[in-house]
């Protein structure tokens, strides 16, 4: 009995062995070639500072050389210009590709600035997404975050709809003649952002249906709707035509994938298997510190860029 036990539980671990070795053969394959991921990963400033050193162009080059042709700042706003430039140069030069940065930091915490329908806080945003627009002709980007308010806990959820919706219009009149695009964030109310009015990827659906603008979309952050309403794959289909970026992080610590409980290759897998060609930007932390953890977060992505095909 004991050598019938032995028996199968190597032959268990070798046909799992050979199970992984193709998917794994290709990550290492396309590692060493230093070759891109299928998928348009984007990092931001600060990931790669070990290996890479504080100068932002040094960072874009080595994450370049491991294979990433994107790239994300939520802060890129807030640069000088000439830092903005430089940066733009740089990328143009490594053909990368710009992802999103925020474009309403005054208006998206602690205001309730498209839930109360108040005048001053619309125009404050509308003014932001005009400086935003700026921006993204100087970095070459389409997309721009925009993150909704507080909720309105005096007006009813249909009220705030509305007053979102109105200044969602005002501000796609300002983003459509210049081929840009606001990508509406639902944050997770249980862990990170109590008190948001966007939460829900199905609710981020409805305003951009009803604005039904090119210029309206959804960020559909998987760390955030892990948390909020799981179900990912399915949400992710049902959302589909209106989703205009993605972001990444790992469910629970918002870290890079397989150290949580989400299953990166087969949401990759199936994202890819759509025929996604946008970004999905890199919004988490590193799970170690140092060169390790640097280099440890690479093969991660590189073994969840594996998946079959």
């Amino acid at each position: 009995m004991e050598t019938r036990r032995q028996f199968l539980l190597q032959a268990g671990a070798a046909a799992g062995a050979a199970g992984l070795a193709p998917a794994a053969g290709r990550a290492q394959e396309r590692a060493a070639a230093g070759s891109s991921f299928r998928l348009l990963y984007a990092p931001h400033f600060g990931m790669f500072r070990n290996h890479a050193g504080d100068d932002p162009i040094a960072q874009l080059e080595f994450a370049h050389a491991e294979g990433f042709r994107a790239w994300e700042d939520n802060g890129m706003a807030g640069r000088p210009v000439a830092e903005q430039e430089r940066i733009a140069r740089a990328m143009e030069r490594l053909d990368m590709r710009m992802g999103v940065f925020v474009a309403n930091f005054q208006t998206a915490f602690g205001k309730k600035s498209f839930s109360s329908g108040d005048p001053g806080l619309r125009d404050t945003f509308l003014g932001e997404l005009r400086s935003a627009v700026e921006v993204a002709k100087r970095v070459n980007a389409t997309w721009m975050t925009v993150v909704l308010g507080d909720l309105d806990p005096r007006l009813p959820l249909e009220y705030q709809h509305g007053h979102a919706l109105d200044t969602l219009r005002r501000g796609a009149e300002i983003l459509e003649p210049h081929g840009l695009v606001m990508v509406l964030e639902p944050l997770n109310p249980w862990r990170d952002h109590p008190g948001m009015y966007l939460q829900r990827s199905p609710q981020a659906w409805m305003l951009c249906r009803a604005v039904g603008s090119p210029a309206v979309k959804i960020l559909f952050d998987i760390y955030h709707q892990q948390i909020t309403e799981g179900n990912l794959i399915p949400n992710i289909d049902r959302c589909w035509e209106e989703i205009g970026y993605f972001q990444i992080g790992d469910n629970p610590g918002r870290q890079e994938p397989f150290t949580g409980e989400i299953h990166y290759p087969n949401v990759f897998r199936h994202i890819h298997g759509k025929g996604y060609t946008g970004i999905l930007g890199m919004e988490h932390g590193v799970s170690m510190p140092g060169r390790d953890g640097e280099r440890l977060l690479i093969e991660r992505y590189r073994r969840a860029d594996a998946f079959p095909a």
